[in-house]
């Protein structure tokens, strides 16, 4: 049944008449009319009588009004009141890495959730939350790249330190820090490896920052998730690298072992991106402010 009749209908039966529910309706006369006589002849039953005064319900008008005038406001406030513009209180679609937003996005925003805020997330790489956000399927996003000819506008987040870990037998047989710093790349050319991606993306930084050299191995487990990742290195796996946000807690508890300690780590920054003017929108620009503050401390 088409919602407009059923919205038609509720007014009609507010108002008492034609002529004004057309009037509060902003719709002629006849449409509403002939609204009423749609639905009517959908129903097979009378609505309303007709008198001079105006109309009245029928008793199937009457319990037909009783039971959709609740669910039909109900559906008005969500459209006028929860996605309306001005509302600091709107639902926030945030998109960004899995691990990343897990772990540190959705946890800063608690205190605004906690206030009232609503929050829908998804995941995806850097280009498809640039095309969701351009789109509008996103208002907000975090992500590991800048955008380029978009409309968008990124603020740096924070910097990620990225480790290379491995449980400690891997360590103890390798010879731990000091001996791999004298080895160098060539005591872990032949090691299994844990990644994300066949292309292996965090091996093929951290060589390339330290090492100064592309990696030579393939991976051994592949799973397109950092946590995953981290499960099946402290398993002893193999080694991977991870960012020392995600491995703090296994490196504390001795799970896994920072197998070098470069003077100058590599790091990868993230972006807050938002679509050009968003921040006219409170929602967006009060969730925004929070994660700049929050990151602060990251």
């Amino acid at each position: 049944m088409d919602l407009a009749l059923l919205r038609t209908f509720v007014m009609v039966h507010r108002a008492g008449s034609f002529t004004r529910a057309a009037i509060l309706l902003g719709l002629s006369q006849p449409a509403v009319t002939g609204q009423i006589r749609t639905l009517e002849r959908q129903l097979g039953r009378p609505l309303f009588l007709r008198t001079a005064r105006g109309v009245v319900p029928t008793s199937v008008g009457e319990e037909l009004a009783h039971k959709a005038a609740p669910h039909l406001d109900a559906l008005l406030e969500i459209t006028e009141a929860g996605l309306d513009d001005s509302s600091a209180n709107r639902t926030l679609h945030l998109a960004g890495p899995p691990e990343f937003t897990a772990l540190r996005v959705l946890p800063a925003l608690a205190p605004l959730i906690n206030q009232g805020l609503t929050v829908r997330c998804a995941f995806g790489s850097a280009e498809e939350l640039f095309e969701g956000l351009a789109a509008g399927h996103h208002d907000l996003a975090v992500t590991t790249a800048r955008p380029r000819g978009r409309p968008l506008a990124a603020a740096p987040l924070c910097d990620e330190e990225h480790v290379l870990v491995a449980a400690p037998r891997w360590a103890a047989r390798l010879g731990g820090p000091a001996v791999l710093q004298v080895k160098g790349v060539s005591a872990l050319e032949r090691l299994p490896v844990v990644e994300v991606h066949e292309s292996l993306p965090l091996i093929t930084r951290y060589w390339s920052a330290v090492f100064d050299t592309p990696p030579i191995t393939a991976g051994t487990v592949i799973a397109p998730d950092l946590r995953a990742v981290l499960t099946c290195v402290v398993e002893g796996v193999g080694l991977g690298v991870l960012p020392r946000y995600l491995c703090m807690d296994a490196l504390d508890a001795g799970e896994v072992v920072a197998l070098l300690n470069p003077p100058v780590p590599p790091l990868r920054t993230y972006f807050l991106v938002i679509r050009t003017g968003a921040l006219a929108l409170p929602h967006i620009a009060r969730a925004h402010e929070w994660l700049l503050r929050a990151a602060v401390d990251w």
